[in-house]
């Protein structure tokens, strides 16, 4: 396959790569040496598919509306992977994706309208932030830091540096160190001692991408910042859960393929058949079961953990590729309360008049004219639908910058973000705050979930949010309705099958991320062995529900290509 780093730029944030690719999203221009057999050989293709995510479940969608033979073996107790939902706090939450990362042309956002799915867009410019001694930051201030960021600022000119000077970036540079540099021009105007202040809050306020790839920002490769691109279009929050989205897409394997549960893979094994490399699967149970192809759709995080179970070994390029390419740990904590005390309008104040405007229906109000290109946006509402604005309730996204005023539960001052799901509108909205914590804050957490029987957990996750929460408005220790009932944490990083992470990202001293995606896309179809999910989605879908879907289809695609399906559903009309 042709690279990337040649190809020249098409616009001014640098997203030429990105569209190259996702064109290949479903018929990925590899040269599997297709099989031959007989039409009645054809309709006794056999396929084993290793996890029930949204890749192993598109990926048998595919196959079997082909007449492929589909098992998939699923180590939990649930079909979806780490798309899931608790009701364990009164209501269904989820504990996986809360978004949709661009709506153009995105299969998740049609399934989401056709399944009417709630879906909800934020405010972007009324939110709330606290500086590291727990004040709140001027509005002014704080608006202006969003911009610099996100209005064509320091996040569009990433991109641009990292599309146009990737292979001369230094693989231990990193977005940190681009930060601070561009940061190191702005506010000059000022005095020098008001000049670093402000800089530095700044600086701190930019830290928030950490959340978005699940890895402090300086952990994050400045080189490969170019792969955190999303597809474009608007960011909607999904009020109304993946439940219904799920259940579309586990739609047709549940009628139609066999399902496994509690299936815990351990090993896969090549056997020779008429010259030909084929797969075997072994389970825990001591069962081990034949296939002419199987697909991998194991996370990220679990396959740098098990590659010792393929036999023979995996390719040296592909062992290679799984190690290089980073794991990140985004999680969140929901906290419940009696009602939402925080949210009472009567003690709200509009931060500006350019918040409500009159009460008409503007362009929502970060980057406007996207001029930035999308991102996974996992906390801070971008690119937003349209809207009516109203100030009249306490803002839906707050951020606490690293705080020096809870020392004895965060002493390392991780910073943390927060929705208020009291905003959103009715039936979904209840009084909820929902935490997002990324990097060393969600393995703490996720220690603590470990360690703690649930009482104590419940005590240790009220601890360490209660500093943040006392900052609200209408907060009284001794009101039992600023107190919160319960707390859910989603603990990803304490979890062994979703390899205790989150999802892929692009860390400092990576050499050839583009590369190693694609390598992981490629598989060893050779020996019949193939591997789908976020990790190896289209560039422009990495880390997103959208592109475990779209890596699911395309391998799904892939094997019916090679046993002449495609030809076949063509003839007798059938096909997706």
């Amino acid at each position: 396959m042709e690279g990337f780093r040649n190809v020249p730029l098409i616009s001014a944030s640098g997203t030429s790569r990105m569209r190259q690719d996702t064109g290949r999203r479903s018929s990925l221009s590899y040269r599997e040496r297709p099989v031959v057999m007989s039409d009645s050989a054809r309709q006794s293709v056999r396929v084993g598919i290793i996890g029930a995510g949204f890749a192993g479940l598109r990926c048998a969608d595919v196959l079997l509306q082909r007449g492929v033979k589909v098992t998939i073996f699923e180590a939990r107790d649930r079909i979806g992977g780490r798309v899931a939902q608790s009701n364990a706090l009164g209501h269904v939450v989820d504990l996986g994706p809360n978004w949709i990362h661009g709506t153009d042309d995105n299969p998740i956002m049609k399934l989401a309208q056709q399944t009417d799915t709630q879906l909800h867009s934020w405010d972007e410019e009324h939110q709330a932030v606290f500086d590291a001694e727990g004040l709140s930051v001027d509005p002014a201030e704080a608006a202006e830091f969003t911009r610099l960021i996100w209005d064509d600022g320091l996040v569009a000119a990433a991109f641009k540096h990292s599309n146009e000077h990737g292979s001369e970036i230094p693989a231990s540079t990193s977005l940190s160190d681009f930060f601070v540099e561009r940061a190191g021009k702005l506010f000059t105007d000022l005095d020098a001692q008001a000049a670093s202040r402000k800089r530095g809050r700044f600086l701190q306020t930019a830290s928030m991408w950490g959340a978005y790839v699940g890895s402090a920002t300086d952990k994050q490769s400045l080189r490969f910042f170019w792969l955190e691109e999303c597809i474009e279009g608007e960011n909607p929050f999904v009020a109304g859960t993946y439940t219904k989205i799920l259940e579309a897409v586990a739609a047709t394997a549940l009628e139609g393929a066999e399902i496994r549960l509690r299936a815990r893979v351990i090993g896969v094994h090549s056997r020779e058949v008429e010259g030909i490399q084929k797969p075997i699967i072994e389970t825990a149970s001591g069962e081990r079961c034949k296939f002419d192809e199987v697909v991998v759709t194991s996370p990220l995080g679990w396959l740098k953990r098990n590659t010792s179970m393929f036999h023979p070994p995996l390719t040296a390029r592909l062992a290679q590729a799984i190690d290089n390419i980073g794991y990140g740990t985004l999680d969140k904590v929901y906290l419940t309360f009696p009602s939402a005390f925080w949210h009472d309008s009567s003690t709200i104040q509009t931060a500006s008049d350019t918040i409500t405007n009159g009460g008409l229906t503007t362009p929502n109000g970060l980057d406007p004219h996207h001029t930035t290109p999308n991102i996974h946006a996992s906390t801070l509402p971008l690119h937003q639908a349209a809207k009516r604005s109203s100030a009249s309730s306490y803002p839906g996204f707050v951020h606490y910058l690293p705080p020096s005023y809870a020392t004895d539960t965060n002493p390392h001052s991780w910073d943390l973000q927060a929705l208020n799901l009291a905003a959103l509108p009715p039936p979904t909205a209840h009084p909820l705050l929902l935490f997002y914590i990324y990097g060393d804050c969600a393995t703490h957490i996720a220690d603590l979930s470990r360690s703690l029987d649930p009482a104590a957990l419940q005590e240790a996750l009220l601890d360490f949010f209660t500093p943040y929460i006392a900052l609200l408005p209408n907060y009284n220790s001794e009101s039992p309705s600023c107190k919160p009932v319960a707390a859910l944490a989603t603990a990803w990083a304490a979890d062994e099958l979703a390899g205790y992470g989150s999802y892929s990202n692009f860390q400092v001293g990576l050499e050839e991320g583009d590369k190693d995606i694609e390598v992981m896309r490629t598989g060893m179809p050779e020996r019949g062995v193939w591997f789908a999910g976020e990790h190896t989605a289209p560039f422009v879908a990495l880390g997103t529900s959208t592109g475990a879907y779209w890596a699911g289809e395309g391998v799904g695609e892939r094997i019916v290509a090679r046993y002449g399906l495609d030809s076949v559903a063509k003839k007798d009309g059938s096909g997706s």
